[in-house]
């Protein structure tokens, strides 16, 4: 599934009104776009009344546990990783692949879209070669998109310029006019989330780093944990994922920039924010650790953050943990060549944080 990925599974009203407000570049490539959009659109539509006429009364009578367990991070820092480590725990549900697809419908209409859509994935992400099955865990934003106004990828999909579409920071916390909406829409995911497996939620979400206090008000009892990565393999992996998932997603045909120099302002100021907001969590409500200590020693590493967030490790989690790191011994992590300009420029749009982090120079 190389096009589109993104806004499929959409609903037909949410779509046109995507389409109306940004508009949309008349090439061969996006109309394609948009008509396997649309199409899809329909098939979501019929799903989400089905699933709204079946279990509205079920979901309304359903409590969620009111402590979901945020993973926060910049991209590219190892949160994946760690997403899908912990996804394995039977206490906790993580959305997957297939969910954040079809937001509106997931709990109606798996046997109906699973067999196509395992056959149209591709077995590894378009970016890296990190699994992308049918039940991976996936992050919650690429739902977002498709319930509620407010998500910053749509200046992806739909970009205004040729300039970095993160680099507007008021764009991570959803305007006053429509912030009600996507918080609705982001309980509504959550709830029905828990309800398909009645367990406490999972969510692992860049986007989300720039939220922590917003969503410590919807979720007082959440729990946070925060993974960082050496700037010098954030970076450029940064750019390649964001390159990569704008050209095969975008409706515009206007080609973006992705410079060093914007990559760092915006992981600098979300590294800044990450600190300050974490520093008013609860000491057991939070946990931070680098990409270097998880790689090193997945095992022990998940063992303290459980420890500090007061989770329970169980022997049954224990055994599918090293299970899964013994099938991904061998993964093969992209690798990047950076200029020593480009160094220059990271250390110091980062200077603080390299000292804070002990990062080497």
């Amino acid at each position: 599934m190389k096009h589109s990925y993104l806004l499929l599974g959409i609903t037909s009203g949410r779509l046109g009104r995507l389409l109306v407000k940004n508009g949309f570049s008349f090439t061969p490539k996006t109309i394609f776009r948009i008509f396997f959009l649309a199409q899809s659109s329909l098939f979501a539509s019929m799903f989400k009344r089905s699933e709204k006429r079946k279990l509205k009364k079920n979901l309304a009578q359903f409590e969620m546990p009111s402590d979901p367990v945020f993973i926060v991070g910049h991209w590219r820092t190892g949160s994946t990783f760690l997403h899908q480590l912990m996804s394995l725990d039977d206490q906790l549900v993580a959305p997957t692949v297939f969910q954040v697809s079809v937001p509106d419908s997931f709990l109606v209409s798996e046997k109906y879209y699973k067999p196509v859509m395992t056959k149209m994935m591709s077995p590894k992400r378009p970016m890296d070669n990190v699994a992308l099955g049918f039940y991976e865990p996936q992050e919650d934003e690429y739902a977002l998109i498709k319930l509620a106004p407010g998500s910053p990828l749509e200046k992806l999909v739909f970009p205004k310029n040729k300039s970095y579409f993160l680099l507007d920071y008021d764009d991570f916390i959803p305007s006053e006019n429509v912030i009600e909406d996507w918080k609705k829409a982001l309980r509504n995911f959550c709830k029905r989330l828990s309800y398909s497996k009645g367990k406490r939620v999972l969510l692992k979400n860049p986007f989300h780093s720039m939220r922590i206090s917003l969503l410590r008000d919807m979720f007082p009892k959440a729990k946070f944990i925060h993974i960082h990565r050496h700037p010098y393999k954030v970076v450029p992996s940064t750019i390649h994922m964001w390159n990569v998932v704008s050209n095969e997603n975008k409706l515009k045909s206007r080609k973006l920039n992705f410079e060093v120099q914007d990559v760092v302002a915006v992981l600098n100021r979300m590294l800044s924010t990450i600190r300050q907001q974490m520093k008013l969590i609860p000491q057991d409500a939070k946990a931070e650790i680098s990409f270097k200590e998880l790689q090193n020693d997945p095992v022990k590493t998940l063992k303290q953050v459980y420890h500090q967030l007061g989770l329970k490790y169980t022997t049954e989690f224990d055994a599918k943990l090293k299970a899964r790191l013994s099938e991904t011994k061998f993964y093969q992590k992209n690798n990047y060549v950076l200029s020593e300009t480009d160094k220059e420029i990271i250390r110091n749009g980062l200077r603080e944080h390299f000292k804070h982090y002990n990062y080497e120079k």
